[in-house]
């Protein structure tokens, strides 16, 4: 055996990559992740993007079902002779920023119902009093113990000449198991809401008040804080978050947040203005029949009849994933003209949801179609 040959050096080509191949294979591999990330990263600002505006879509659609559904109960309860005290606005409010947004008021039995005759009111005493008719309690299912710490509106009798409505917090009830001596009880003092055309008051003979009514009041306010800083509320006081874009229900004084990211708030009412049985078309508050500077009365907002309403999402962030320049006159990145209120003069690219809505006020809308025309 030729032992020199088989233990001398092997003339077979070493195994492995030469310097050359692996420059090669790691540039076509940072090729492929670079692309990989970029398409990551595109697919993730989608996405941030899209998840915005669901976000604001979410929260338009539920403040606009709120706030139609109030609208649409605006004086239930409410004697006929009172319906005009349901309903009230505020055009172009100025917080001092480029969008003046609307308020809107409307009060009634909305929650809960509730309507009893007043016999006699003891309005003047310091825990105040109202005797009713007999079976008042027993035609609603509410037990005794859900009267203490609601708020009730007391009417005057519709003959009487006195339109001054007293708003008092219910301390207790009593009455007998046969339904008679029905008594409701109200804890000291009135309570300061702002009911719609300075209804709050009291009238100077307490006799006014018998044959009058009391109800469950809900006063509540739609409106649109945008600087987060509204004068008179403080953060974390009632409800109050003081957050910019915040969309807010306020009920008998206390502000619940419904919406955020909404940039602008705008309603307009339609209704028979001129007396002649047609409806004249949509108006902004306070607009006389004439489009003068007349501001509407009681006796105007009693023939309103429909509320159309406006209600405008903007992204908190302007959206990244948008490639150049939008189209000229995409109303999608530029705040849009709503009501009385105009539109951007430039694109921020932050991406808008407008919804809009009308409807009939239920209980001012009864004779519609006997009274005018759509």
């Amino acid at each position: 055996m030729n032992t020199r040959m088989k233990n001398g050096p092997s003339h077979r080509r070493p195994k492995g990559f030469t310097l050359i191949e692996l420059i090669i294979g790691s540039a076509i591999m940072l090729v492929v992740i670079v692309a990989a990330l970029s398409v990551y990263s595109r697919s993730n600002q989608l996405s941030v993007d899209q998840q915005q505006y669901a976000e604001i879509q979410n929260d338009v659609r539920s403040a606009m079902f709120l706030l139609m559904r109030d609208t649409r109960m605006a004086g239930a309860g409410l004697p006929q002779q009172f319906l005009m005290y349901s309903l009230e606005a505020v055009d172009n409010e100025d917080q001092g920023v480029a969008v003046k947004p609307d308020r809107l008021t409307v009060m009634g039995n909305i929650n809960s119902s509730l309507l009893l005759s007043i016999q006699a009111y003891g309005g003047y005493q310091t825990a105040a009093q109202a005797s009713l008719d007999d079976d008042s309690f027993e035609k609603y299912a509410y037990a005794d113990a859900y009267y203490p710490g609601n708020f009730v509106l007391i009417l005057p009798n519709p003959a009487a000449s006195c339109r001054a409505g007293e708003v008092r917090q219910v301390d207790h009830i009593t009455h007998n198991a046969d339904g008679t001596n029905e008594i409701i009880y109200f804890k000291g003092g009135l309570v300061s809401l702002n009911l719609p055309g300075n209804l709050l008051g009291t009238c100077n003979d307490a006799t006014n008040f018998s044959g009058g009514q009391i109800m469950f009041v809900d006063v509540k306010q739609y409106w649109l804080d945008l600087t987060g800083k509204y004068p008179g509320l403080t953060a974390g006081v009632n409800g109050y978050l003081g957050i910019p874009g915040v969309f807010y229900q306020t009920e008998n004084g206390v502000h619940n947040p419904i919406a955020q990211n909404i940039e602008n708030f705008q309603v307009q009412f339609n209704g028979d203005f001129d007396g002649t049985g047609v409806l004249n078309g949509f108006r902004d508050w306070d607009t006389g029949a004439n489009g003068g500077p007349q501001i509407w009365t009681v006796d105007t907002v009693s023939n309103i009849r429909q509320v159309k309403v406006w209600l405008l999402g903007r992204t908190a962030n302007a959206f990244v994933s948008v490639s150049g320049k939008s189209t000229g006159g995409i109303s999608v990145y530029r705040r849009p003209a709503m009501g009385n209120s105009p539109a951007a003069a430039v694109e921020d690219l932050h991406r808008r949801f407008l919804l809009q809505s009308m409807s009939n006020i239920r209980n001012m809308s009864l004779n519609l179609y006997n009274s005018g025309e759509r």
